[in-house]
Order: C-alpha cells, then sequence, then structure tokens
C-alpha cells in the first residue's frame, strides 16, 4: 500500500464517523483508530508498536548450586511468620488489566489510605483500560492494612491491589 492510499483511508475514516477500521493484507496490516480531541488539560499518549523479532532461546546449562550457609537456617523461620501475618488478611485484587489510579482526579485526595476502615460497596480506587474509568468496588468491609501498588500504575489481572483485615 502507498503512502497515498494510506492517507485517502486516513481522511475517510475522519469524514465517515467511524471510529476504527482495520485492513489486513498478506504483507501487512494496518489500524486506524480515530480519537476524540482532547480536553483541556488532558494529557495525551500516543504509543506506536515496534515490529518484534523472534530469536530461539536455547537453554543453558543449570548451575550447580553452592551448599548454603548455616546463618542462613534461621532466617526460615521469620519469613513464615511473615507470611502467617498476611494470611489473615484478604486481598482486594484487580478485576482488569489497565492503570491503577488511587484518585479519582490528580488534585483530589485518594480514595483509600492506610488505616481507613472501607464498608463492602464503597469506591477504593479506579482501572483506567482503553480511555474508559472503572469504579473498583470493595467485595468486602474491613481496615486497610497495606496498598501494594503504586498510584498510575500498570495492572494486571487478578494482581493483588490491597490488604484488608476483615475483623
Amino acid at each position: 500500500m502507498k503512502l497515498t492510499e494510506i492517507q485517502e483511508l486516513i481522511k475517510f475514516v475522519a469524514k465517515s464517523g467511524v471510529s476504527e477500521v482495520e485492513l489486513e493484507q498478506k504483507d501487512f496490516k494496518i489500524s486506524i483508530i480515530a480519537n476524540p480531541k482532547p480536553k483541556a488539560g488532558e494529557q495525551v499518549v500516543i504509543q506506536q508498536a515496534a515490529p518484534q523479532q523472534y530469536q530461539a532461546v536455547v537453554p543453558a546449562a543449570a548451575p550447580v548450586a553452592a551448599p548454603a550457609p548455616v546463618a542462613a537456617a534461621p532466617a526460615a523461620p521469620k519469613a513464615e511468620t511473615a507470611a502467617d501475618d498476611d494470611s489473615k488478611y484478604v486481598t482486594i485484587k484487580a478485576q482488569m488489566i489497565g492503570t491503577f489510579y488511587r484518585k479519582p482526579t490528580p488534585d483530589a485526595p485518594a480514595f483509600v489510605e492506610v488505616g481507613d476502615t472501607i464498608k463492602e460497596g464503597q469506591e477504593i480506587c479506579i482501572i483506567e483500560a482503553m480511555k474508559l474509568y472503572n469504579k473498583i468496588e470493595s467485595e468486602i468491609s474491613g481496615k486497610i492494612v497495606k496498598v501494594l501498588v503504586d498510584d498510575a500504575s500498570p495492572v494486571e489481572f487478578d494482581q493483588p491491589l490491597f490488604l484488608v483485615d476483615p475483623s
């Protein structure tokens, strides 16, 4: 496809009011997505994916493990007690892939802070996915013990977001 043909396709999409067009041929694929103009104060992010090249991975020989020093043995019980402490808490997890926000707007206070008591159905954060801001509500009542994700960080589906003490 020639550059002039691509430009004509872009003009057609803009004039027709269609929000998205995908065209795929044997040697290329093009997607044109028409976004509304940003409002004053909004930040625009443009991403372009680079072509990926894959290489065969050759597994390396496993390294020989050195004997563990005797002093490392007492550290194991401490790790178990930390795990036991977290086991009494309920984890609130991400319900989708997106960007995690603790606040409704950049200048507003966070929905919840460590130590806050929350109720079932209370809004606790926002996950933005494809310019849609999804309000995430608590599934349980309790006290926020720990926030596990930084504000404006990407999150994966089922990633832990908060630890809550339900008692």
